[in-house]
């Protein structure tokens, strides 16, 4: 008859160690909760964001922000109608590096002055390759477009091909005689696309991964814990187990 199997179930069930298991099982199941609930809390942030984003009205640009305004959260991926003038077709800038349909190519981008010197830069378009500038819009003019964040990395300025690798408004300050605003736009202008094709805006909808991102710490941070208690509910009992082993052998 072998005797070794309940002698170690009976070790493993000493009183003292009752105590442990139990302790174990409701701190491991107090973390894994936890972990969860900080879950769920992400994804609910995650879906309040996406609300927030979706079926926004197109309002006038003229009011909604102001001269020498920062760029607000409340500006990202808004949708608006801007009415101004163009600047000279001499003044548009070519931002290399963009990808479109599966090709890189250039946004061309425009100055379009909205009162004064104050200008707003506006993505007209995309094209495959950097060309000759085409004309712009002549006279008033009211272009429908999204409003975006101004980029921070990318090449820096070419004079001389009026290239740049991203829309860095500080560096596009220093090179075009207008106050510019702190952020750009994306038209959806057809009209105003001088023949390159439109450069899709993002989706209204769509919500970074970022968003609630200390909620997901926080589930992760939890579920380590967990795993922490395991390994010293199982370090703590088997050395138990060890030590008190010669006693019963």
């Amino acid at each position: 008859m072998n005797r070794g199997a309940p002698a170690s179930a009976r070790l493993w069930l000493r009183p003292g160690l009752v105590g442990l298991h139990l302790f174990a099982i409701v701190a491991v199941a107090f973390c894994v909760f936890m972990g969860m609930w900080q879950l769920g809390a992400y994804d609910s942030r995650q879906e309040h964001e996406r609300a927030d984003k979706q079926d926004v009205p197109r309002v006038a640009f003229a009011g909604l922000w102001g001269e020498d305004e920062p760029f607000e959260a409340r500006l990202n991926h808004r949708p608006v109608a801007v009415e101004g003038e163009f600047a000279s077709a001499t003044d548009q800038v070519w931002v290399t590096g963009k990808q479109q349909g599966g090709r890189t190519g250039a946004w061309l981008l425009a100055p379009l002055i909205v009162g004064g010197d104050q200008a707003l830069l506006v993505v007209r378009g995309w094209a495959p390759s950097v060309t000759e500038f085409p004309p712009v819009p002549a006279g008033t003019v009211t272009v429908a477009a999204v409003l975006e964040p101004g980029e921070a990395i990318g090449t820096a300025f070419d004079t001389d091909r009026r290239e740049i690798g991203s829309v860095r408004i500080p560096a596009l300050t220093n090179e075009l005689p207008y106050d510019l605003y702190s952020g750009f736009a994306i038209s959806t202008s057809t009209a105003v696309a001088g023949g390159l094709d439109l450069v899709p805006p993002p989706k209204p909808g769509d919500v970074s991964w970022t968003v609630g991102l200390r909620n997901l710490a926080y589930a992760f941070q939890w579920w380590v814990f967990g795993a922490f208690a395991a390994f010293m509910w199982w370090r703590m009992s088997t050395e138990s187990v060890a030590a008190a082993r010669p006693k019963v052998a």
